[in-house]
């Protein structure tokens, strides 16, 4: 027969080993669990710094195309403040696997020239803004979902915007890495009428008065990464914005869905 005060030393050693373990582990920190293909729509394995030609719509609800020259910027510093094409912001609270982080964030939205658009020639431009706001990102094994509410911080519309968005990982392989992007926005009343009212004194036989009211516009598209040499990268994406019915009723709106496309080369650092 087994000795009992033996027996109880024996258990009482297990316990200690085992809480010991257990207490080690615990004070150990949690290793982030990010995915670095879905945290941005853009999918990348490191920061990327490069240049790109954006094509998107002339002037708000235009069925004729602009392009633009613009530097690409995805990155990541510190792992707190991240640059993602024309959004920086900084991550100022997180889940200890970082898979849910809080921040705030400051994004660019493009204005247009008047001139540019057969309905809009004779009405003021709409001017270069930035709106701030906080900024939700929840990465899980089926994707990311981000919701992020920003403001008119330029006092050019004074508007509002609300975002929620969902990015799944499409492809990830060494020569080819795919992300598909859907979303749907919501804009206020002051962000509508002002890239798609139509003022008094900005009225014509054609164009009549017009003041938009708020309502959702729904996004989908892809972003891809494919390797060049030397590790460099080529980038490239392609979606379709479906404009609220606020926007589309307007008269300066030619066509509803509105088509973007963009290709860039970077650097990966």
């Amino acid at each position: 027969m087994m000795n009992h005060r033996h027996f109880s030393r024996s258990t009482i050693s297990l316990a200690i080993a085992c809480f010991s373990a257990t207490a080690a582990a615990e004070s150990r920190p949690t290793e982030s669990r990010i995915d670095r293909q879905t945290e941005t729509a853009v999918p990348r394995a490191q920061n990327l710094y490069g240049i790109g030609v954006g094509i998107l719509p002339k002037t708000s609800g235009s069925d004729e195309y602009r392009a633009l020259v613009l530097p690409i910027i995805n990155a990541n510093y510190g792992d707190r403040f991240f640059v993602n094409a024309l959004q920086a912001g900084v991550w100022l609270l997180d889940s200890d696997d970082k898979r849910l982080r809080f921040g705030l964030s400051a994004e660019a939205k493009f204005g247009w020239d008047a001139s540019k658009g057969d309905r809009t020639r004779g009405m003021q431009d709409r001017d270069f803004s930035i709106f701030v706001g906080p900024l939700l990102r929840w990465q899980t094994d089926y994707g990311t979902f981000n919701a992020q509410w920003t403001a008119d911080a330029s006092g050019n519309s004074n508007g509002q915007q609300v975002q929620l968005q969902y990015i799944k990982s499409l492809i990830r392989a060494p020569q080819l890495r795919l992300n598909g992007v859907i979303g749907a926005t919501w804009n206020n009343q002051k962000f509508n009428d002002y890239y798609f009212g139509v003022s008094t004194s900005e009225a014509t036989a054609s164009r009549p008065v017009y003041r938009a009211g708020s309502g959702v516009e729904w996004q989908a598209g892809v972003n891809g990464m494919m390797p060049a040499f030397k590790d460099h990268s080529l980038l490239f994406g392609a979606f379709v914005t479906r404009l609220s019915n606020a926007q589309n009723d307007s008269p300066i709106t030619e066509t509803r869905i509105q088509p973007m496309a963009y290709v860039g080369y970077s650097i990966p650092f």
